[in-house]
């Protein structure tokens, strides 16, 4: 894994813990040798996320809509900023650029990218590791409901396990380093009548 995606928030959230987590993953992912690929913006946990990695001599590559570029603030410093035509655009670029796919906390933009990458990978589209930084157990309730659809049978277990999740940047980088793409059988069942 080279160039990691990483979907975040335009905004920091309440408290101080997701912002010194998407601190600490900038840095660790510029420790590291990786180049982040992300949504473009100098706002919210995004723009931390850059700010740190640039700061830790890291490699930064920015995608965001033209539409975005005043909303959003597009970030001035990046090693390199693409603007493209729509958020359909930016999703297909930033999984194109990317060998690998972390979400930290953000809003209806973070979860649509994740279960976008989730959705391409479960249909063998890609076979790039997807992972969530579960910073102060933000994402709690949503790794329990994956696991109340696989109890109702609307999602196969092995699916399930597509998306890796920790509360330590490093060990999410470590299994997402091992992650070995499963092989699931079949895709659905016959409904009987």
């Amino acid at each position: 894994m080279k160039r990691i995606c990483i979907f975040t928030g335009s905004k920091v959230g309440a408290g101080d813990g997701y912002a010194s987590a998407a601190r600490a993953l900038g840095a660790l992912l510029a420790a590291r040798g990786h180049t982040i690929v992300f949504g473009g913006a100098q706002v919210g946990l995004m723009g931390v996320l850059a700010d740190a990695a640039l700061a830790h001599g890291g490699q930064v590559v920015g995608v965001i809509p033209g539409h975005l570029t005043a909303r959003e603030i597009a970030h001035p410093g990046l090693t390199e900023l693409r603007v493209v035509d729509s958020m359909h655009e930016r999703k297909r670029v930033m999984a194109e650029l990317s060998d690998g796919v972390i979400a930290l906390p953000g809003g209806f933009g973070t979860l649509d990218e994740l279960f976008e990458a989730l959705t391409w990978a479960q249909l063998g589209l890609h076979r790039k590791p997807c992972g969530l930084l579960n910073v102060a157990g933000y994402f709690d309730a949503l790794l329990a409901f994956l696991d109340h659809v696989v109890e109702r049978q609307f999602l196969a277990p092995a699916y399930r396990g597509m998306l890796l999740a920790e509360t330590d940047g490093a060990a999410l980088l470590d299994r997402m380093q091992a992650y070995a793409t499963p092989v699931v059988e079949t895709w659905s069942e016959p409904v009987s009548p």
